[in-house]
């Protein structure tokens, strides 16, 4: 119990907040492993209170004091926090002897201290820069419910057979109920009204990235729109976002590009991933491959452009997701590229990225269309024969047909060719005309990306390649 107060007293004496949060984390300090163990063996739950009460705001051997309203509730924090540990305990020895854990007593104990911490903000006077303590409540609150979650679903006899009960309905039933008080904890953040130096305004990115995390496991996406609501609603009261801890800008830049993204509003998507890329630390290994797993499809739709092997090389999880899609794309193998999405449906399903990379398939039926192009050749200038010779304009549909049918390995007729091309048009993939009377097609338009052959392009991020 000592070093816990000691640590909770030298924190308070210099406002160091992020110290102060160590003394409440369920986790020993890697250099002190049986902290916890000790802590709780201090004092007994007769005394637990009456002992923390004489630590925190009676200890002779300390000049260091504290008003009682705001010691009180530390007091209360800290005598709660105590239970938790003793939860905590207990269920990591009957994990290390196989017996039944219940994480549901560890949440309820954690969820309770969490609730006496926000009540020490809007009752007790707690100051802001204490405000990471905030920070570990609420993650491990969301940890410990997850944990509780899948504890429930896996005990036998969980799940009743009433007509009117739906499993679905209790599958998350402590996260969701995490997810209220992370947003009460938002709450507390958002409506301070000191001033900004002395605002808990500056813990509000680190409780809404814990929110956007717990809205994505419960798949609410819908929720995380609110919250970016009410961010713009307060933002002339907000520090501006560059202002706040660089690991706070890039875990929200990224989890709004991913909402963006949801709604398939690529070119923004692609704005704030491209953003979180480039300010993540590069070290940071795990980040950057999930910000690429939303970026290369935003590149692929936004600017046509793939990822390149230098790219992917730090990454082989990426590297056999996309590399199979992007050597398929380039070459217009269609059936290559349907084999390479099928291989790797799970994953694009569970990262909702499936249906980004199907629109992909048009951008290597344009490729294989463009082969067919080339493969024309050139023919005589019909305006003057003396000219040199200039590409031929006129493909039959036959023709595009047979590269079709050839790269798909499905036998196609000329009316779903044309449907085919038309469509592709009107997509703006490629700039044609039509003869019905002489089943041709016609080249009007040659841009750039349609001459040459996947030219190196360094784009934003310098490492994708058309």
């Amino acid at each position: 119990m000592d070093a816990v107060f000691s640590d909770f007293r030298k924190a308070y004496e210099t406002g160091n907040g992020y110290e102060l949060c160590q003394t409440l984390s369920p986790l020993p300090p890697a250099s002190d492993p049986d902290r916890l163990d000790r802590f709780y063996r201090s004092t007994n739950f007769s005394h637990a209170q009456r002992d923390f009460k004489s630590w925190i705001l009676n200890h002779q051997a300390s000049s260091f004091t504290l008003p009682a309203e705001e010691g009180n509730g530390w007091v209360e924090v800290y005598h709660l926090y105590w239970k938790a540990v003793g939860e905590i305990l207990r269920a990591e020895a009957a994990a290390e002897t196989s017996s039944k854990v219940s994480w549901v007593k560890v949440y309820e104990s954690w969820k309770e201290m969490t609730i006496a911490l926000i009540r020490g903000y809007t009752n007790c006077g707690f100051e802001a820069w204490t405000v990471p303590c905030l920070y570990v409540a609420g993650k491990y609150m969301r940890i410990f419910a997850i944990k509780a979650d899948e504890g429930a679903a896996s005990t036998p006899g969980s799940v009743t057979n009433f007509d009117d009960f739906n499993p679905e309905a209790e599958k998350n039933e402590k996260l969701e109920d995490a997810a209220r008080h992370l947003n009460r904890i938002f709450t507390i953040c958002l409506s301070d009204r000191a001033p900004l130096e002395d605002s808990r305004k500056w813990g509000i990115y680190n409780i809404i990235n814990l929110l956007f995390k717990t809205y994505f496991k419960l798949n609410s996406i819908s929720l995380s729109k609110n919250i970016l609501k009410a961010i713009q609603a307060y933002r002339g009261d907000m520090p501006t976002l560059d202002a706040f801890p660089k690991a706070h800008q890039v875990t929200f830049k990224y989890y709004v590009g991913v909402i963006y993204f949801l709604e398939e509003a690529y070119e923004e998507a692609e704005k704030h991933l491209t953003e979180a890329w480039q300010m993540c630390h590069k070290d940071s290994i795990r980040n950057k491959e999930l910000i690429l797993t939303y970026l290369i499809p935003c590149h692929l739709l936004t600017t046509h452009t793939l990822p390149s092997s230098t790219l992917l090389a730090p990454y082989p999880h990426l590297q056999s997701l996309f590399l199979p899609l992007s050597r398929c794309i380039k070459k217009g193998d269609l059936s290559g590229f349907d084999a390479a999405l099928v291989a790797g449906e799970d994953e694009f399903t569970k990262r909702r990225i499936y249906l980004t990379l199907e629109r992909g398939r048009d951008i290597a039926l344009r490729n294989l269309l463009r082969k067919v192009f080339l493969a024309g050749g050139f023919e005589e200038n019909p305006k003057d024969p003396a000219a040199p010779l200039v590409r031929r304009t006129r493909i039959p549909v036959s023709e595009f047909g047979a590269a079709i049918s050839l790269g798909s390995r499905e036998t196609m007729d000329g009316d779903e060719v044309e449907c085919l091309l038309s469509t592709m048009i009107y997509k703006v993939f490629m700039s044609l005309s039509v003869s019905h009377f002489c089943c041709f097609f016609i080249i009007i338009h040659l841009s750039p990306a349609w001459l040459l052959l996947f030219p190196f392009n360094r784009g934003s991020l310098g490492l994708f390649s058309r």
